[in-house]
């Protein structure tokens, strides 16, 4: 994984899950970023006047309408609001959850900065399968809804534990087999516990 990406995740952890957000966005129901894509190697050029930039935007919309850019190399540079050019560090765990989760049924990894009082943005084209499985595992609780240190609610006793955890594998391996078909190894399962059935 991209290092100031792991920095920063480590920085902001633990991140908000779903439900976090949900809840964050009915109490911030305007919230509004500007954001500005800068070809790396031209941030000495950033111009928020630019075609470019994204004013007063919600971010989820802007990053699904605009992707082209993201897959193109672009950085999406964002911050709260042009008037004062700073993003306010307190957000930067709900970017980072909203990101990664409009990213995360194309398995796209993305690498975070701060820089110049923004929270840039890229898609990291040098990962591998290991890199990519390392970053959505730093975001496990999106689709989970809870973090590690979090009490989750799994039951203390371990045959109770161990049929609750079962039970979300099943429903999980349900809801991805109507998606993939064929394609999907349930329940997780490496190729060698695969071949020894």
């Amino acid at each position: 994984m991209d290092q100031l990406t792991e920095i920063l995740i480590e920085k902001y952890s633990p991140m908000l899950t779903n439900k976090q957000v949900w809840e964050f966005e009915q109490i911030h129901e305007d919230i509004k970023f500007d954001m500005l894509y800068v070809e790396p190697g031209n941030k000495d050029t950033i111009s928020w006047k630019s075609k470019l930039s994204h004013l007063n935007s919600d971010i989820r919309e802007t990053v699904v309408n605009t992707f082209d850019y993201l897959a193109d190399g672009y950085e999406l540079w964002i911050t709260s609001s042009k008037n004062d050019q700073k993003i306010d560090t307190s957000l930067i765990p709900y970017i980072m959850a909203v990101l990664v989760d409009t990213m995360i049924d194309e398995e796209i990894c993305l690498k975070f900065r701060e820089e110049n009082n923004c929270l840039v943005v890229a898609v990291d084209s040098q990962t591998d399968v290991i890199d990519c499985k390392e970053f959505f595992e730093e975001f496990y609780h999106l689709a989970t809804g809870f973090n590690y240190d979090v009490n989750t609610g799994i039951p203390d006793d371990e045959t109770e534990a161990e049929m609750y955890l079962t039970r979300l594998q099943e429903e999980f391996d349900l809801k991805m087999k109507e998606k993939l078909g064929e394609k999907y190894l349930p329940g997780n399962n490496d190729p060698e516990s695969m071949a020894s059935k």
